[in-house]
């Protein structure tokens, strides 16, 4: 096998995973109904996704910086075998408890996979090769978004909710027997003792916050004792995590990263974007569902505009980073997310699914741009043992992004809708105590009880209040601008590539 066809399947090999765990979330989303019907629990919904995003998040921070330490590899491979295992269990679970457990199993595999995928890539090629692998890495995500809805519906109709789960294992598999077989690392790596102090007051403060933003005003308050005390935990850990990191001779997470003017602002830039990219995805199949009616899948179908503009922004900009500077396609990206944003602000009840339809492909190729630009600006010029770091941490701030995002702005709809809905119908008005979530007024049989006066006006509320959520987004973007403002001149030209590095590089997908 030559060389370039050795190179070809480890590309295929990181590719299977991450389109396995990035279309994984999207897969689950579309039939947690028909778990709910099948395993009960419906109070305990939250936890097939929270399970998941609670233990991915500190294993990507931990899995990345040990990678940069012990090697690519055996964490990738060590990554693929929990998510396995995990997906193998999850479609053995015969209750929402079991579920949740064996999601957590899959949330700390998956936590690896990503980070150490594009970290393998960065080290396998030269700077002027990345964001072409970047803009493909970046279509194979946007196709997962695709996918995953779709097939996701299709097993929950036609075969069985537990094959979202199975699917899987051939993906996972057939990366992993094409990791190992042709990805070989051609540098040595330094044995060196784990932070692993510092690695568990990351975690603990990781998980409480995580507790807080998926528990708090949903299933207590946010003054309640548990939320309070869970964020001053969250705080402590978080302070003895930093001195901690300070003293260590090997930090679980390098602080000298942030020294890095470009590394930080990308980072800063990376969690503002987060906040933003997550609330159409959310909340325009809720609109359409609301305004447009049919049936949920249906309604998810309105995304597809905006993901396959993704995919395309996503090539954009990774094809012109070889000539134009990290900065100015980042300003490029965020004016189009903050127009297509705008727009779809100005959305009304009336407003034609065709004009919906635009303003999402606006907003995806805003935000298809800023994939491969972020993900390379993060590691350059950095030595070839921090990048997995660096990696982990870029995903690592678009979740948490994409979290607080969501749990503030969803929080602020919720708010919006109740108070409005409380003056629109009567007190005594038997069915207003059932809207507690958004999902109960767009259930058909919720519909059917409801005259229709009061039907028209109740979604009038919802699709303003749900309107609304991307004015206030706006905001997020122009912290996004200022953070990009800071980004410098530098170009994935000017990156720092030594021999040794480009000899490792071309070397890296060789066998022995």
């Amino acid at each position: 096998m030559t060389h370039d066809d050795t190179r070809k399947s480890v590309i295929g090999g990181l590719l299977l995973g991450i389109l396995m765990t990035s279309m994984d979330n999207t897969i689950v989303a579309t039939a947690i109904g028909k778990v709910v019907a099948d395993l009960g629990g419906l109070d305990q919904i939250i936890w097939i996704t929270s399970a998941y995003l609670i233990a991915s998040i500190p294993s990507m921070l931990i899995f990345g910086r040990l990678s940069d330490m012990y090697g690519r590899k055996l964490f990738y491979i060590t990554g693929l075998t929990l998510f396995i295992i995990g997906s193998l269990l999850c479609g053995t679970a015969q209750n929402m408890l079991q579920l949740s457990i064996y999601r957590a199993i899959q949330g700390l595999g998956g936590g690896s996979i990503m980070p150490i995928a594009f970290t393998i890539i960065f080290d396998s090629f030269p700077p002027e090769q990345r964001g072409k692998m970047s803009a493909l890495f970046g279509a194979v995500f946007g196709l997962s978004s695709i996918l995953g809805p779709l097939i996701g519906a299709l097993f929950a109709d036609y075969l069985n909710w537990r094959w979202i789960f199975y699917i899987n294992l051939p993906l996972g598999i057939g990366s992993m027997i094409l990791i190992y077989k042709f990805y070989f690392e051609s540098f040595e790596h330094k044995k060196q003792k784990v932070d692993w102090w510092g690695a568990l007051c990351m975690v603990i403060s990781l998980v409480s916050l995580l507790f807080v933003l998926e528990l708090g005003g949903k299933k207590f308050p946010w003054d309640s004792a548990l939320i309070l005390g869970l964020l001053v935990l969250s705080v402590v850990s978080f302070i003895v995590f930093i001195a901690i990191e300070r003293k260590v001779s090997s930090p679980i997470i390098p602080l000298d990263l942030f020294k890095n003017k470009l590394f930080s602002a990308t980072q800063a830039a990376g969690f503002f974007y987060g906040c933003v990219f997550i609330l159409p995805i959310v909340y325009i199949p809720i609109y359409a569902l609301g305004t447009f009616g049919g049936s949920a899948t249906n309604a998810g179908m309105i995304l597809m505009p905006m993901m396959l503009s993704s995919v395309i922004g996503s090539q954009v900009g990774g094809f012109s980073l070889r000539t134009q500077s990290y900065r100015n396609l980042m300003l490029l990206s965020v004016s189009v997310l903050f127009s297509g944003i705008f727009l779809l602000s100005t959305l009304k009840a009336t407003t034609s699914i065709f004009i919906v339809a635009a303003y999402m492909s606006i907003t995806g190729l805003g935000i298809g741009i800023s994939f491969p630009v972020l993900t390379t600006a993060a590691i350059h010029g950095l030595d070839i043992r921090q990048r997995g770091s660096a990696n982990s941490l870029v995903v690592f701030f678009r979740i948490i992004g994409m979290t607080i995002g969501l749990t503030l702005l969803g929080s602020a709809q919720n708010i919006e809708m109740h108070e409005k809905l409380a003056k629109l119908v009567p007190p005594d008005f038997s069915y207003l105590n059932q809207f507690d979530e958004i999902r109960t007024l767009l259930q058909p049989e919720t519909r059917l009880n409801l005259p229709p006066e009061i039907l028209n006006s109740m979604l009038a509320v919802l699709t303003e209040s749900v309107v609304h959520i991307f004015f206030w987004a706006l905001i997020f973007i122009l912290f996004a601008a200022a953070c990009i403002m800071l980004m410098g001149n530098s170009k994935i030209t000017d990156s720092q590539f030594p021999v040794e590095a480009r000899k490792e590089a071309n070397e890296a997908c060789q066998s022995n």
